[in-house]
């Protein structure tokens, strides 16, 4: 291959529409109290009505708001006590016109009631008789039959991340297991000669491994579990032989480094090489990461990332993130989603068109506004990553952006 056949640049776009082609890891079954944080693998529907009973939701009598029209400061309305409800009993008691029953938060209306006046409402002259000062409407401080989750109603999907909030609908249902999508595996090759473990000082023209690690951080942050295969030099059987190791023991590959043009790259040859092997895409319209690698084995995603940590950090965010969701189970309109918080830009910044230039920024408040303040850099200097709030992206089709342009910050 010669180096015209390299970086035939694809869009974003494309890269983005290509991950939706890969398939979802498999499942299994957790304990309700161990899903929070894992996606949801199948439909959720009640199987019940919930409540499944009219309850009341304030401290105070249950009545028939027919009875309480016209109960003023004034004019209080007068009523009987009929008797109480206590919490977890089923009325013995029915409410007829003219009666009340007191009744806590969360207790089951009787027959007859319709509407609960609240305790601050009401006044019990003595044990029989209680005077109402307001009216009450049908239903108020009453939470019907079904008003929060109706039988045969799906109130999860699949795809969907399992917070607190869906845990609570999960034990209201009685749902002591959760069937989630297994978290996708990612293993991590780091390639170079130049390449050192962390753990040992690097000589002249040699660098720690620091990609290995911050994409390790940047897969559990996204879902996945990190396996970091090591260092393969450049050498073409060293490199090929972890990837097949990676394809057998991962759901998908990540080869840090050896995605650009250069006579001691051997990405592209190796990937071409492993079973059933396609190459999607090898180089993207983005500025950092333009030589970056998709590629296709045994149905599974083989990323070359490029070497410098910025650039590989930036791809990681665009591409494969939304690549590891999906795989992951995520609902596709999910995918990529990003928090984004608006500023307005502190300084004039070019581009060139025909690529998506994401600038690392930091935020400073001025006053009432927010200014994205740009970090400028080469994409080697791990510090900028470091100094960042977030990203800020320029249109392929733009020229730049000028200083008080408001923006969207990809918060990282």
């Amino acid at each position: 291959m010669t180096e015209k056949d390299f970086f035939k640049v694809t869009t974003l776009k494309s890269v983005l529409e290509l991950i939706r082609t890969f398939s979802c890891v498999g499942q299994e079954v957790l304990p309700l109290g161990q899903s929070v944080g894992r996606i949801l693998a199948q439909d959720i529907s009640s199987d019940i009505d919930l409540p499944e009973f009219n309850r009341a939701t304030m401290d105070g009598y249950a009545v028939r708001a027919r009875s309480t029209f016209g109960a003023s400061e004034n004019l209080p309305a007068l009523f009987t006590i009929a008797g109480s409800v206590e919490m977890g009993e089923v009325p013995t008691v029915s409410v007829k016109a003219g009666e009340a029953v007191r009744i806590a938060t969360g207790g089951m209306l009787p027959d007859g009631a319709d509407s609960v006046v609240m305790v601050e409402h009401a006044q019990a002259l003595d044990e029989h008789t209680l005077e109402v000062f307001k009216s009450a409407a049908p239903l108020q401080h009453v939470m019907e039959v079904g008003e929060d989750l109706r039988k045969g109603e799906k109130v999860l999907s699949s795809g969907s991340i399992i917070r607190p909030q869906e845990i609570g609908v999960l034990a209201a249902l009685g749902q002591t297991h959760v069937p989630v999508y297994r978290q996708p595996v990612v293993a991590i090759i780091s390639s170079g000669d130049e390449i050192v473990p962390i753990d040992q000082a690097p000589g002249l023209s040699q660098l720690r491994d620091v990609n290995a690690h911050t994409l390790g951080g940047l897969i559990r942050l996204s879902g996945g579990i990190p396996l970091y295969l090591g260092i393969a030099r450049d050498n073409l059987d060293e490199l090929y032989n972890l990837c097949r190791r990676a394809l057998a023991e991962a759901d998908m590959v990540l080869i840090s480094g050896g995605s650009s043009v250069g006579s001691r790259d051997f990405t592209l040859e190796v990937l071409q090489g492993l079973p059933d092997a396609e190459i999607l895409v090898h180089g993207v319209s983005i500025r950092p990461g333009k030589p970056t690698i998709l590629a296709r084995s045994n149905k599974k995603a083989v990323w070359g990332l490029p070497g410098q940590v910025t650039s590989a950090m930036v791809v990681f965010h665009v591409m494969v993130r939304p690549a590891l969701e999906k795989i992951g189970g995520r609902l596709e309109k999910e995918l990529g989603k990003v928090r984004e918080i608006p500023a307005v830009l502190s300084r004039n910044l070019a581009s060139v068109q025909g690529r998506e230039d994401y600038i690392r920024v930091r935020l400073v408040g001025q006053g009432e506004q927010l200014l994205a303040e740009p970090i400028l850099g080469k994409s080697g200097l791990i510090h900028t990553m470091v100094k960042a709030d977030g990203l800020i992206r320029i249109d392929r089709d733009s020229e730049g952006l000028d200083k008080g342009t408001p923006v969207n910050v990809i918060l990282l």
